[in-house]
Protein backbone atom coordinates (compact mmCIF):
# COMPACT_ATOMS: atom_id res chain seq x y z
CA UNK A 1 0.00 0.00 0.00
CA UNK A 2 2.72 2.64 0.98
CA UNK A 3 6.58 2.38 0.48
CA UNK A 4 7.78 5.40 2.43
CA UNK A 5 6.99 7.53 5.53
CA UNK A 6 5.93 10.58 2.67
CA UNK A 7 3.20 7.43 1.39
CA UNK A 8 1.93 7.21 4.85
CA UNK A 9 1.26 10.60 5.91
CA UNK A 10 -0.26 11.05 2.37
CA UNK A 11 -2.76 8.00 2.96
CA UNK A 12 -3.58 9.54 7.13
CA UNK A 13 -4.38 12.67 5.49
CA UNK A 14 -6.04 11.19 2.20
CA UNK A 15 -8.23 8.50 4.44
CA UNK A 16 -8.97 10.45 7.33
CA UNK A 17 -6.57 8.11 9.27
CA UNK A 18 -7.01 8.79 13.60
CA UNK A 19 -4.59 6.10 14.57
CA UNK A 20 -1.41 4.27 13.47
CA UNK A 21 -1.54 0.67 14.65
CA UNK A 22 1.64 -1.77 14.89
CA UNK A 23 1.86 -5.10 14.80
CA UNK A 24 4.33 -7.35 16.63
CA UNK A 25 4.67 -11.09 16.89
CA UNK A 26 6.05 -13.14 20.07
CA UNK A 27 7.35 -16.24 20.31
CA UNK A 28 4.35 -18.65 19.60
CA UNK A 29 2.98 -16.26 16.57
CA UNK A 30 1.01 -14.81 17.95
CA UNK A 31 0.32 -10.86 17.15
CA UNK A 32 0.90 -8.41 19.95
CA UNK A 33 0.30 -4.45 19.10
CA UNK A 34 0.85 -0.73 20.28
CA UNK A 35 -1.24 2.25 18.86
CA UNK A 36 -0.24 5.65 18.24
CA UNK A 37 -2.14 8.73 17.30
CA UNK A 38 -1.99 9.48 13.26
CA UNK A 39 -0.92 13.16 14.37
CA UNK A 40 2.18 11.60 16.42
CA UNK A 41 3.26 9.45 12.88
CA UNK A 42 6.10 11.25 11.36
CA UNK A 43 9.24 10.26 9.72
CA UNK A 44 11.03 9.33 12.66
CA UNK A 45 8.48 6.52 13.46
CA UNK A 46 10.22 4.38 10.49
CA UNK A 47 13.63 5.02 11.89
CA UNK A 48 13.68 5.43 15.55
CA UNK A 49 11.02 3.00 16.08
CA UNK A 50 8.76 1.91 18.72
CA UNK A 51 10.31 0.79 22.16
CA UNK A 52 8.95 -2.50 23.69
CA UNK A 53 10.27 -4.98 26.12
CA UNK A 54 11.25 -8.31 24.28
CA UNK A 55 11.46 -10.35 27.13
CA UNK A 56 7.10 -10.32 27.30
CA UNK A 57 7.40 -11.88 24.01
CA UNK A 58 9.32 -14.79 24.90
CA UNK A 59 12.65 -14.10 23.51
CA UNK A 60 15.63 -15.21 25.04
CA UNK A 61 17.38 -11.54 24.90
CA UNK A 62 20.68 -11.45 26.70
CA UNK A 63 21.46 -7.92 25.71
CA UNK A 64 18.71 -6.02 27.96
CA UNK A 65 15.69 -6.44 26.72
CA UNK A 66 14.40 -3.13 25.67
CA UNK A 67 14.18 -3.31 21.66
CA UNK A 68 12.36 -1.02 18.76
CA UNK A 69 9.93 -1.76 16.28
CA UNK A 70 10.61 -0.65 13.01
CA UNK A 71 7.66 -0.62 11.32
CA UNK A 72 7.78 -1.90 7.45
CA UNK A 73 5.34 0.61 5.63
CA UNK A 74 5.21 -2.10 2.75
CA UNK A 75 2.89 -3.80 4.69
CA UNK A 76 0.64 -0.95 6.00
CA UNK A 77 -3.30 -1.96 5.79
CA UNK A 78 -6.58 -0.25 6.70
CA UNK A 79 -8.11 -2.12 9.97
CA UNK A 80 -11.62 -3.19 8.62
CA UNK A 81 -12.12 -4.22 12.38
CA UNK A 82 -11.67 -1.15 14.20
CA UNK A 83 -14.28 1.90 14.52
CA UNK A 84 -11.54 4.12 14.34
CA UNK A 85 -10.10 4.74 10.97
CA UNK A 86 -6.80 2.88 11.67
CA UNK A 87 -4.12 2.15 9.51
CA UNK A 88 -1.69 -1.02 11.01
CA UNK A 89 0.90 -2.40 9.82
CA UNK A 90 3.76 -5.11 10.43
CA UNK A 91 7.76 -4.49 10.82
CA UNK A 92 11.00 -5.85 12.67
CA UNK A 93 12.89 -6.01 16.27
CA UNK A 94 15.75 -4.29 16.44
CA UNK A 95 18.52 -4.09 19.38
CA UNK A 96 19.23 -0.62 20.50
CA UNK A 97 22.88 -0.37 19.54
CA UNK A 98 24.01 3.42 19.18
CA UNK A 99 24.53 5.21 17.06
CA UNK A 100 23.07 2.37 14.46
CA UNK A 101 20.05 -0.48 15.45
CA UNK A 102 20.68 -4.13 14.58
CA UNK A 103 18.32 -6.52 14.14
CA UNK A 104 16.86 -8.72 16.88
CA UNK A 105 18.19 -12.46 15.28
CA UNK A 106 15.50 -14.28 17.19
CA UNK A 107 12.51 -12.29 15.85
CA UNK A 108 10.31 -14.40 13.41
CA UNK A 109 10.34 -12.06 10.73
CA UNK A 110 14.43 -11.63 10.54
CA UNK A 111 14.15 -15.17 10.48
CA UNK A 112 13.18 -15.91 7.31
CA UNK A 113 14.64 -13.22 5.76
CA UNK A 114 17.79 -14.94 7.24
CA UNK A 115 17.15 -17.96 5.84
CA UNK A 116 16.27 -16.44 2.32
CA UNK A 117 19.32 -14.80 2.41
CA UNK A 118 21.11 -18.27 3.44
CA UNK A 119 19.22 -19.97 0.30
CA UNK A 120 20.40 -17.11 -2.12
CA UNK A 121 24.16 -17.57 -0.76
CA UNK A 122 23.96 -21.07 -1.13
CA UNK A 123 23.37 -20.31 -4.81
CA UNK A 124 20.73 -23.05 -4.92
CA UNK A 125 18.01 -20.60 -5.68
CA UNK A 126 16.75 -16.93 -5.29
CA UNK A 127 12.96 -17.62 -4.37
CA UNK A 128 10.79 -20.13 -2.06
CA UNK A 129 7.25 -19.99 -3.83
CA UNK A 130 5.12 -21.20 -1.03
CA UNK A 131 1.01 -21.78 -0.31
CA UNK A 132 -0.16 -22.65 2.93
CA UNK A 133 -3.47 -24.17 3.31
CA UNK A 134 -5.84 -22.80 6.07
CA UNK A 135 -8.17 -25.28 7.89
CA UNK A 136 -10.34 -23.68 10.49
CA UNK A 137 -13.40 -24.64 12.43
CA UNK A 138 -16.61 -22.33 12.48
CA UNK A 139 -18.52 -22.65 15.90
CA UNK A 140 -21.71 -21.38 16.87
CA UNK A 141 -20.72 -21.50 20.61
CA UNK A 142 -17.62 -22.61 22.35
CA UNK A 143 -17.22 -23.04 26.38
CA UNK A 144 -14.58 -24.09 28.56
CA UNK A 145 -13.44 -24.22 31.89
CA UNK A 146 -10.50 -25.65 34.13
CA UNK A 147 -11.04 -24.98 38.26
CA UNK A 148 -10.39 -27.02 41.08
CA UNK A 149 -13.33 -29.08 41.17
CA UNK A 150 -14.20 -28.82 37.23
CA UNK A 151 -12.92 -28.90 33.80
CA UNK A 152 -14.63 -28.89 30.40
CA UNK A 153 -14.88 -28.13 27.05
CA UNK A 154 -18.28 -27.74 24.48
CA UNK A 155 -18.41 -26.84 20.90
CA UNK A 156 -21.46 -26.38 18.88
CA UNK A 157 -21.99 -25.79 15.20
CA UNK A 158 -26.03 -25.64 14.22
CA UNK A 159 -25.46 -27.73 11.01
CA UNK A 160 -23.53 -30.50 12.56
CA UNK A 161 -25.33 -33.97 13.01
CA UNK A 162 -25.37 -34.06 16.52
CA UNK A 163 -28.39 -30.99 16.50
CA UNK A 164 -30.96 -33.42 13.97
CA UNK A 165 -32.98 -33.41 16.81
CA UNK A 166 -33.21 -29.73 17.42
CA UNK A 167 -31.55 -27.99 14.19
CA UNK A 168 -34.98 -26.97 13.67
CA UNK A 169 -34.73 -26.61 9.45
CA UNK A 170 -33.35 -29.98 8.30
CA UNK A 171 -29.93 -29.08 7.22
CA UNK A 172 -27.72 -31.19 9.21
CA UNK A 173 -24.35 -32.26 7.39
CA UNK A 174 -23.52 -36.11 8.44
CA UNK A 175 -20.23 -36.92 10.30
CA UNK A 176 -17.32 -36.75 8.31
CA UNK A 177 -19.70 -35.44 4.91
CA UNK A 178 -18.88 -31.96 5.01
CA UNK A 179 -16.15 -31.92 1.84
CA UNK A 180 -17.74 -29.13 -0.55
CA UNK A 181 -21.67 -29.20 1.00
CA UNK A 182 -23.41 -26.60 -0.75
CA UNK A 183 -26.20 -24.14 0.64
CA UNK A 184 -28.47 -25.05 2.69
CA UNK A 185 -26.05 -26.65 4.73
CA UNK A 186 -22.86 -24.25 4.02
CA UNK A 187 -24.65 -21.57 6.49
CA UNK A 188 -21.04 -19.79 6.67
CA UNK A 189 -21.25 -18.87 2.79
CA UNK A 190 -21.30 -15.53 3.35
CA UNK A 191 -18.87 -14.74 6.69
CA UNK A 192 -16.12 -17.24 4.26
CA UNK A 193 -16.82 -14.63 1.36
CA UNK A 194 -16.04 -11.81 3.32
CA UNK A 195 -13.05 -12.85 4.81
CA UNK A 196 -11.74 -13.77 1.22
CA UNK A 197 -12.39 -9.91 0.12
CA UNK A 198 -10.79 -8.69 2.82
CA UNK A 199 -7.66 -10.57 2.36
CA UNK A 200 -7.57 -9.62 -1.17
CA UNK A 201 -8.00 -5.57 -0.19
CA UNK A 202 -4.89 -6.53 2.01
CA UNK A 203 -2.83 -7.94 -1.07
CA UNK A 204 -3.51 -11.68 -0.53
CA UNK A 205 -4.74 -13.06 -3.71
CA UNK A 206 -7.02 -15.84 -3.01
CA UNK A 207 -7.72 -18.92 -4.68
CA UNK A 208 -10.68 -20.36 -3.11
CA UNK A 209 -12.84 -21.49 -0.18
CA UNK A 210 -15.37 -24.32 0.57
CA UNK A 211 -16.71 -26.22 3.37
CA UNK A 212 -13.98 -29.10 4.12
CA UNK A 213 -14.29 -32.74 5.55
CA UNK A 214 -15.43 -32.05 9.02
CA UNK A 215 -19.38 -31.39 9.38
CA UNK A 216 -19.09 -29.58 12.15
CA UNK A 217 -18.12 -26.30 10.58
CA UNK A 218 -14.84 -27.18 9.57
CA UNK A 219 -13.51 -25.30 6.42
CA UNK A 220 -10.69 -24.27 4.12
CA UNK A 221 -9.52 -20.80 2.84
CA UNK A 222 -6.68 -21.36 0.41
CA UNK A 223 -4.31 -18.25 -0.93
CA UNK A 224 -2.50 -18.29 -3.89
CA UNK A 225 1.31 -18.77 -4.53
CA UNK A 226 3.57 -16.37 -2.72
CA UNK A 227 7.23 -15.57 -1.74
CA UNK A 228 7.89 -17.35 1.74
CA UNK A 229 8.47 -13.84 4.04
CA UNK A 230 5.67 -12.12 2.22
CA UNK A 231 3.16 -15.01 2.50
CA UNK A 232 4.63 -15.83 7.01
CA UNK A 233 3.06 -11.61 7.13
CA UNK A 234 -0.34 -12.78 5.07
CA UNK A 235 -0.53 -16.10 7.42
CA UNK A 236 -0.46 -13.61 10.15
CA UNK A 237 -3.29 -11.56 8.69
CA UNK A 238 -5.06 -14.53 7.23
CA UNK A 239 -5.87 -15.43 10.77
CA UNK A 240 -6.54 -12.32 12.31
CA UNK A 241 -8.98 -11.66 9.77
CA UNK A 242 -10.53 -14.96 9.93
CA UNK A 243 -10.77 -14.78 13.95
CA UNK A 244 -12.35 -10.98 13.41
CA UNK A 245 -14.86 -11.52 11.06
CA UNK A 246 -16.17 -14.77 12.34
CA UNK A 247 -16.66 -12.52 15.70
CA UNK A 248 -18.53 -10.01 13.57
CA UNK A 249 -20.65 -12.70 12.10
CA UNK A 250 -21.61 -14.30 15.76
CA UNK A 251 -18.87 -17.21 15.25
CA UNK A 252 -15.99 -18.56 16.70
CA UNK A 253 -12.73 -19.22 14.88
CA UNK A 254 -10.41 -21.63 15.92
CA UNK A 255 -7.62 -23.15 13.75
CA UNK A 256 -6.61 -25.90 16.77
CA UNK A 257 -5.83 -28.80 15.15
CA UNK A 258 -8.53 -31.68 16.38
CA UNK A 259 -11.24 -29.28 18.10
CA UNK A 260 -13.59 -32.78 17.90
CA UNK A 261 -12.43 -35.96 18.47
CA UNK A 262 -14.32 -38.12 15.71
CA UNK A 263 -13.62 -35.18 13.14
CA UNK A 264 -10.94 -34.34 10.50
CA UNK A 265 -8.75 -31.79 12.05
CA UNK A 266 -7.44 -28.97 11.44
CA UNK A 267 -3.55 -29.06 9.19
CA UNK A 268 -2.03 -26.02 7.24
CA UNK A 269 -0.04 -27.58 4.21
CA UNK A 270 2.31 -26.31 2.81
CA UNK A 271 3.18 -26.13 -0.89
CA UNK A 272 6.72 -25.68 -1.97
CA UNK A 273 8.93 -24.53 -5.13
CA UNK A 274 12.13 -23.24 -5.44
CA UNK A 275 13.04 -20.37 -8.05
CA UNK A 276 16.17 -19.49 -9.54
CA UNK A 277 16.19 -16.54 -12.17
CA UNK A 278 12.72 -16.92 -12.80
CA UNK A 279 13.24 -20.84 -13.66
CA UNK A 280 11.67 -23.20 -11.91
CA UNK A 281 14.59 -25.51 -9.71
CA UNK A 282 11.64 -28.18 -8.45
CA UNK A 283 11.04 -29.53 -12.20
CA UNK A 284 12.32 -32.06 -14.62
CA UNK A 285 10.33 -34.45 -17.62
CA UNK A 286 12.46 -37.35 -16.97
CA UNK A 287 11.91 -37.35 -13.00
CA UNK A 288 9.90 -38.91 -10.96
CA UNK A 289 6.06 -37.33 -11.15
CA UNK A 290 7.95 -34.52 -13.43
CA UNK A 291 10.18 -33.22 -10.43
CA UNK A 292 14.10 -32.69 -10.51
CA UNK A 293 17.03 -34.16 -8.38
CA UNK A 294 16.72 -30.88 -6.29
CA UNK A 295 13.00 -31.45 -5.95
CA UNK A 296 14.19 -35.10 -4.40
CA UNK A 297 17.03 -33.94 -2.59
CA UNK A 298 14.53 -30.87 -0.99
CA UNK A 299 12.34 -33.53 0.43
CA UNK A 300 14.79 -35.22 1.44
CA UNK A 301 15.99 -33.21 3.76
CA UNK A 302 12.26 -32.44 4.90
CA UNK A 303 11.95 -36.21 5.53
CA UNK A 304 15.40 -36.59 7.63
CA UNK A 305 14.55 -33.86 9.07
CA UNK A 306 10.65 -34.16 10.07
CA UNK A 307 10.73 -35.44 13.43
CA UNK A 308 12.34 -32.34 14.45
CA UNK A 309 10.97 -29.88 12.40
CA UNK A 310 7.41 -31.40 14.09
CA UNK A 311 8.12 -29.32 17.19
CA UNK A 312 8.41 -26.06 15.35
CA UNK A 313 5.60 -27.06 12.86
CA UNK A 314 3.08 -28.44 15.28
CA UNK A 315 4.16 -26.86 18.68
CA UNK A 316 0.79 -28.28 20.68
CA UNK A 317 -0.18 -31.41 22.62
CA UNK A 318 -3.65 -31.19 20.52
CA UNK A 319 -1.42 -30.88 17.24
CA UNK A 320 -0.89 -34.68 17.94
CA UNK A 321 -4.60 -35.89 18.48
CA UNK A 322 -4.24 -34.65 14.58
CA UNK A 323 -1.34 -36.79 13.59
CA UNK A 324 -3.45 -40.23 13.73
CA UNK A 325 -4.65 -42.49 11.28
CA UNK A 326 -7.79 -42.37 9.83
CA UNK A 327 -8.40 -38.72 9.32
CA UNK A 328 -6.32 -37.97 6.18
CA UNK A 329 -3.77 -36.66 8.34
CA UNK A 330 -0.22 -38.51 7.39
CA UNK A 331 1.57 -40.31 10.17
CA UNK A 332 4.39 -42.56 8.14
CA UNK A 333 7.42 -40.45 7.09
CA UNK A 334 7.31 -40.86 2.60
CA UNK A 335 6.56 -39.44 -0.39
CA UNK A 336 4.19 -40.21 -2.85
CA UNK A 337 2.61 -38.48 -5.86
CA UNK A 338 -1.20 -37.55 -4.92
CA UNK A 339 -0.97 -40.20 -1.24
CA UNK A 340 -2.87 -38.12 1.59
CA UNK A 341 -1.36 -40.83 3.93
CA UNK A 342 2.46 -39.66 3.37
CA UNK A 343 3.96 -36.75 4.85
CA UNK A 344 4.71 -35.80 1.22
CA UNK A 345 2.61 -35.38 -1.41
CA UNK A 346 3.59 -34.78 -5.00
CA UNK A 347 0.11 -33.05 -6.62
CA UNK A 348 -1.18 -34.72 -10.12
CA UNK A 349 -2.16 -31.47 -11.06
CA UNK A 350 0.12 -29.48 -11.12
CA UNK A 351 1.61 -29.91 -14.29
CA UNK A 352 3.18 -27.12 -15.60
CA UNK A 353 7.24 -26.86 -14.85
CA UNK A 354 6.74 -23.10 -12.87
CA UNK A 355 3.67 -24.97 -10.86
CA UNK A 356 5.14 -28.43 -10.51
CA UNK A 357 5.49 -28.94 -6.62
CA UNK A 358 4.96 -30.55 -3.34
CA UNK A 359 3.30 -30.55 -0.36
CA UNK A 360 4.27 -31.01 3.19
CA UNK A 361 1.42 -32.21 5.12
CA UNK A 362 2.02 -32.32 9.04
CA UNK A 363 1.67 -28.80 9.76
CA UNK A 364 -0.78 -27.07 11.32
CA UNK A 365 -1.35 -23.51 11.88
CA UNK A 366 -0.84 -23.27 15.38
CA UNK A 367 2.92 -23.13 14.48
CA UNK A 368 5.19 -19.64 14.40
CA UNK A 369 4.38 -19.05 10.58
CA UNK A 370 7.99 -17.24 10.18
CA UNK A 371 9.43 -19.83 12.25
CA UNK A 372 7.80 -22.88 10.51
CA UNK A 373 8.39 -21.57 6.90
CA UNK A 374 12.20 -21.27 7.58
CA UNK A 375 12.75 -24.39 9.05
CA UNK A 376 11.06 -26.09 6.17
CA UNK A 377 13.58 -24.32 4.00
CA UNK A 378 16.62 -24.62 5.96
CA UNK A 379 15.59 -28.76 6.13
CA UNK A 380 15.11 -28.57 2.30
CA UNK A 381 18.37 -26.71 1.84
CA UNK A 382 20.38 -28.94 4.05
CA UNK A 383 19.00 -32.28 2.03
CA UNK A 384 19.95 -30.42 -1.30
CA UNK A 385 23.39 -29.32 -0.01
CA UNK A 386 23.91 -33.40 1.27
CA UNK A 387 21.78 -34.83 -1.64
CA UNK A 388 19.49 -36.50 0.39
CA UNK A 389 17.83 -39.03 -1.66
CA UNK A 390 14.40 -39.98 -0.43
CA UNK A 391 14.35 -43.33 -2.20
CA UNK A 392 17.79 -44.40 -1.13
CA UNK A 393 16.75 -43.87 2.89
CA UNK A 394 13.42 -46.07 2.33
CA UNK A 395 10.93 -43.36 2.22
CA UNK A 396 9.23 -43.90 -0.39
CA UNK A 397 7.73 -43.46 -3.41
CA UNK A 398 4.90 -44.61 -1.21
CA UNK A 399 1.78 -44.96 -4.41
CA UNK A 400 -0.23 -47.11 -2.07
CA UNK A 401 -2.54 -46.20 0.74
CA UNK A 402 -0.51 -46.73 3.91
CA UNK A 403 -3.33 -46.87 5.73
CA UNK A 404 -4.77 -49.84 4.87
CA UNK A 405 -1.04 -51.90 5.04
CA UNK A 406 -0.91 -54.91 7.54
CA UNK A 407 0.45 -54.43 11.01
CA UNK A 408 3.42 -56.45 9.82
CA UNK A 409 4.04 -53.86 6.94
CA UNK A 410 3.95 -50.78 8.78
CA UNK A 411 6.28 -51.73 11.64
CA UNK A 412 8.73 -51.30 8.67
CA UNK A 413 7.87 -47.93 8.00
CA UNK A 414 9.26 -44.94 10.24
CA UNK A 415 6.65 -42.93 11.69
CA UNK A 416 6.05 -39.03 13.09
CA UNK A 417 6.47 -38.59 16.66
CA UNK A 418 3.50 -39.02 18.20
CA UNK A 419 3.45 -36.34 21.30
CA UNK A 420 5.08 -33.26 21.55
CA UNK A 421 7.45 -34.34 24.11
CA UNK A 422 8.90 -36.62 21.78
CA UNK A 423 9.23 -34.05 18.96
CA UNK A 424 11.03 -31.68 21.48
CA UNK A 425 13.19 -34.51 21.96
CA UNK A 426 14.11 -34.76 18.19
CA UNK A 427 14.68 -31.07 17.98
CA UNK A 428 17.11 -31.46 20.85
CA UNK A 429 18.76 -33.93 19.57
CA UNK A 430 18.89 -32.68 15.49
CA UNK A 431 18.56 -28.80 14.84
CA UNK A 432 22.41 -28.40 13.64
CA UNK A 433 20.46 -27.41 10.31
CA UNK A 434 18.75 -24.85 11.57
CA UNK A 435 21.32 -23.02 12.94
CA UNK A 436 23.40 -23.24 9.90
CA UNK A 437 24.34 -19.63 8.35
CA UNK A 438 23.16 -18.10 11.82
CA UNK A 439 19.84 -18.49 10.42
CA UNK A 440 18.40 -19.83 13.49
CA UNK A 441 20.12 -18.44 16.68
CA UNK A 442 21.09 -21.69 19.29
CA UNK A 443 19.52 -19.26 22.53
CA UNK A 444 16.29 -19.01 20.45
CA UNK A 445 15.86 -23.03 20.18
CA UNK A 446 16.69 -23.37 23.40
CA UNK A 447 14.19 -20.94 24.68
CA UNK A 448 11.33 -22.30 22.39
CA UNK A 449 11.76 -25.90 23.83
CA UNK A 450 12.05 -24.81 27.26
CA UNK A 451 8.78 -22.64 26.77
CA UNK A 452 7.06 -26.10 25.27
CA UNK A 453 8.33 -28.30 28.24
CA UNK A 454 6.86 -25.54 30.78
CA UNK A 455 3.66 -25.49 28.46
CA UNK A 456 3.69 -30.18 28.80
CA UNK A 457 4.09 -29.70 32.44
CA UNK A 458 1.09 -27.13 33.10
CA UNK A 459 -1.06 -29.56 30.79
CA UNK A 460 -0.20 -32.51 32.54
CA UNK A 461 -0.89 -31.41 35.80
CA UNK A 462 -4.43 -31.21 35.13
CA UNK A 463 -7.28 -34.41 34.59
CA UNK A 464 -9.30 -34.51 32.04
CA UNK A 465 -13.05 -35.96 31.57
CA UNK A 466 -11.59 -38.83 29.71
CA UNK A 467 -9.47 -39.82 32.75
CA UNK A 468 -12.70 -39.78 35.04
CA UNK A 469 -14.36 -41.92 32.14
CA UNK A 470 -11.82 -44.60 32.87
CA UNK A 471 -10.75 -44.22 36.10
CA UNK A 472 -12.98 -43.60 38.32
CA UNK A 473 -14.67 -46.55 39.66
CA UNK A 474 -11.71 -48.87 39.07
Amino acid sequence: MAKTAKDIMALIEEKGIKMVDFKMVDINGQFRHVTIPASQFSEKTLEEGIGFDASNYGYAVVEKSDMVFIPDPDTAWMDPFSAVPTLTMTGNAMIIDYPNNRPLDQYPRNIVRAAEQYMRDCGIADTMLILPEFEFNLFNRVNWSIDTAHSFAEVDAEQSYWNSHCNGFGNVVPRQKGYHVDKPFDVTYECRSEMCLLMEEASIPIKYHHPEVGASGQYEIEPQLGEMSRMADATMMIKYIIHNTALKHGLAATFMPKPISTEAGNGMHVHILLMKDGQPVFSDDNGYSHLSREAHWFIGGLLKHVPALCAITNPSTNSFKRLVPGFEAPVTIGYATSNRSAVIRIPAYAKSPELRRFEIRNPDAMCNPYLCYAALLMAGLDGIKNRIDPHENGWGPYDVNLYHLSDEEKAKLQHLPTTLDAALDALEADHAFLTDGGVFPEALITKFIATKRAELRDIAKIPTPMEFERYFNL
